[in-house]
């Protein structure tokens, strides 16, 4: 039985370089945005969120992350709770004598610390209610406290840094601090527990320019120092707890605890860096920085893998996620002006929703063709669909269904497939109207890429001479100039060289007699000579950058 005669099949030219990467493009899709406005425009000085790191000991934690819903926004004296899912606001805390800092939710969601400048740290319920209510009260600072950090895996140990140069671990139900560890000779600005399941390791920065290790264990001071040279600002433990990053100035730098040495110095930003966050489950290191750019890195190589820009400095930022893979859903920033940009990228339903009217929008501006094939495709997946249900219901639980003759792969009854004239023509054998009809560049429908797919399948059935000849003036020069437009492309030369021999052998004793055909072929000769010229400089640019590196090589 002979097989059946398909149309023929359009070439895939090879793809140059993507403009946009992969990274970029998952970093694009967080564009859903909302902003929101504080109180009389007080600057987003924090922001933040119960993470999962690190709660590996207690399975309840765990729940109690990923049953979590809220995260903080910190600005002048009140912290808001806002709703992870609805990205709108659920309450406010405005029980404060003075600016507040460093708002934190514990893991499960239901309690609140944060610090203020009159040296004073409280501890509300957020968990239930309309307003917040204090359970706890510290007031042993003596200045401003700017850091206020709950244990990843302890819900009762927290951790306070202060512009009175101490770093203070506190048991919730004591009065006192646990430890206090004094070392820094200017303002703690930022510190962090380390990760790991172990509350007793801390870190934090300071105006000292210097980043210290304490161990709660460990009598005396910090157990390990890091001496840069700007204050630093921010710093970030990673996962691996063995590797911890620093903003200071307008660098990060990438210290290794383990070999106790600096690994990197990352310099992409102009201004002061303000704030570090984790995202894509710690595969990813998103900075934000006074020069309104948020950066984002990957933590292999350290180098930037996307970007964007903001209207204002960036005094805070968090990658929120959300579900039990901790997916990334929101990119919060907050800026010096006091607004609150999220931009959420969507996933599952709604993101197949979203992706399915963009694409219709999409086809609805090309045209109705484009709008037209956009219903079949989806009628041949609503049919496949219903073909498997059917199929279910049956018992039969199959993946793929072997088409017979009279039935597609779809289980629906097989359509003639609808040829476009030049295809029609290229089965019949009428070679040259297949060929004018594709190289018709003044056509609705052309396509370079059509024209170079017949001239390939022409040149592979030896028809390409027959396609050329008999042809008189008019219908020769759409020839030559398709040739001279296309000579310069690489993915088209083989075909063009092919074609210009051909034309120029059957052709050129008529040049003497048409002005119009000696001028194409002038103007072919031309853009040949130059194509030429041009890879006689590329080679000896080649040849002269070689002679430079074995110079090199030689001198080393």
């Amino acid at each position: 039985m002979a097989a059946q005669v398909v149309p023929l099949a359009q070439l895939k030219l090879p793809l140059g370089p993507s403009p946009v990467t992969a990274e970029q493009r998952y970093w694009k899709s967080f564009k859903n945005q909302k902003s929101h406005t504080s109180t009389a425009s007080w600057p987003i000085s924090h922001i933040s969120f119960p993470s999962a790191s690190g709660a590996t000991t207690s399975n309840s934690l765990v729940a109690a992350v990923k049953a979590n819903d809220l995260f903080a926004v910190t600005s002048g004296p009140r912290v808001e709770i806002f709703s992870i899912r609805k990205r709108e606001p659920l309450k406010t805390i405005g029980r404060f004598d003075s600016e507040a800092h460093c708002g934190e939710i514990r893991a499960d969601g239901r309690v609140l610390v944060a610090g203020e400048d009159s040296g004073k740290m409280q501890v509300f319920d957020v968990g239930g209610g309309t307003r917040a209510v204090i359970l706890k009260t510290w007031h042993l600072h003596k200045q401003p406290v700017w850091v206020t950090k709950w244990s990843p895996t302890d819900l009762t140990v927290l951790m306070s840094a202060s512009d009175d140069k101490t770093v203070r671990l506190w048991d919730l139900p004591s009065n006192n601090p646990s430890r206090m560890f004094t070392g820094h000779s200017d303002y703690v600005r930022c510190g962090a527990f380390m990760p790991g399941g172990n509350s007793n390791i801390l870190v934090s920065g300071s105006y000292d320019e210097t980043v210290r290790i304490w161990d709660a264990r460990a009598p005396g001071g910090s157990v390990l120092t890091f001496k840069h040279a700007d204050p630093v600002e921010a710093v970030l433990p990673l996962a691996s707890g063995t590797t911890l990053l620093a903003a200071t100035g307008n660098a990060i730098s990438v210290l290794d605890l383990v070999a106790a040495k600096p690994l990197r110095l990352i310099t992409n930003h102009q201004k002061t860096v303000t704030s570090l966050a984790l995202a894509s489950n710690g595969r990813r290191v998103v900075s934000g920085s006074l020069d309104g750019h948020v950066k984002v890195f990957e933590t292999a190589g350290w180098n930037v893998v996307s970007g964007s820009k903001y209207p204002s400095p960036i005094l805070s930022l968090s990658v929120i996620p959300t579900g039990a893979t901790q997916e990334d859903r929101h990119l919060a920033v907050g800026l010096q002006s006091g607004v609150l940009s999220l931009r959420t990228r969507l996933s599952g339903a709604v993101a197949d929703k979203a992706r399915a009217r963009a694409a219709e929008e999409a086809a609805r501006d090309i045209g109705p063709e484009a709008l037209e094939k956009l219903d079949l495709q989806k009628a041949k997946r609503k049919r496949k669909a219903l073909t498997n249900k059917s199929m279910a219901m049956l018992g039969e639980n199959v993946d793929v269904i072997i088409p017979t003759e009279a039935t597609n792969a779809t289980g629906g009854r097989k359509r003639r497939i609808k040829l476009k004239p030049w295809q029609r023509d290229f089965r019949e054998g009428r070679y040259g109207a297949a060929l004018d009809e594709v190289i018709d560049m003044s056509g609705p429908e052309y396509q370079p890429v059509t024209a170079l797919t017949v001239l390939v399948a022409l040149r592979h059935r030896s028809a390409l001479r027959e396609a050329l000849e008999g042809r008189d003036e008019v219908t020769v020069l759409p020839l030559i100039k398709w040739v001279g437009k296309y000579m310069s492309d690489p993915r088209y030369v083989s075909v063009c060289v092919d074609v210009a021999f051909h034309l120029l052998d059957i052709y050129s004793e008529y040049v003497g007699g048409s002005a119009d055909l000696a001028e194409q072929f002038q103007m072919l000769w031309g853009k040949v000579s130059k194509e030429v010229e041009k890879a006689q400089m590329a080679i000896i640019t080649t040849g002269m950058v070689d002679s430079l590196m074995i110079g090199g090589i030689w001198d080393q």
